[in-house]
């Protein structure tokens, strides 16, 4: 009896983030239009098992809206912006543009998903990092959510 692999319902989306945060690093060395990246990437990348959706919607939203985002950041980043390194840079946009304009993601899904990616493409500490900056951003932007969640336990 063959096994297979069974695919998690969360994959493809896990998948998407990763080409959007790879995407949105070369977006940030290179200053391309998103369509630009988003174009290049389909003809370079293998997308099978991705949310190709909802890959072009964080490369959109976090290019159109990178100022909010880093605005939204500053108040929980307890370093200097231009110290921050271009891979935790672009994660943080990532979790901060899920976390403000997404809320059907929960929030912890958001900080576990931008945690995981930060322990894989950052430098030692990134995860770290990260994970305090969202929670903060979380606290701030997700009141509600958290809220409920705290009458539930």
């Amino acid at each position: 009896m063959s096994r297979r692999r069974t695919v998690s319902p969360f994959e493809p989306r896990r998948r998407a983030r990763r080409r959007a945060l790879q995407a949105l690093y070369q977006w940030q060395i290179n200053d391309d239009s998103a369509a630009s990246i988003i174009d290049q990437f389909r003809e370079e990348q293998n997308f099978e098992g991705v949310d190709e959706a909802y890959f072009e919607t964080l490369v959109r939203e976090v290019v159109a809206n990178r100022e909010t985002l880093d605005e939204a950041l500053a108040p929980h980043v307890s370093r200097a912006q231009a110290s921050l390194d271009q891979m935790e840079r672009v994660i943080l946009r990532l979790g901060a543009c899920e976390l403000m304009h997404h809320p059907e993601t929960p929030y912890r899904v958001i900080i576990d998903e931008a945690v995981e990616l930060a322990h894989r493409f950052g430098a030692e500490q990134a995860h770290t990092f990260v994970n305090g900056v969202l929670d903060r951003l979380a606290r701030d932007s997700r009141k509600a959510e958290r809220a409920a969640e705290a009458g539930d336990g």
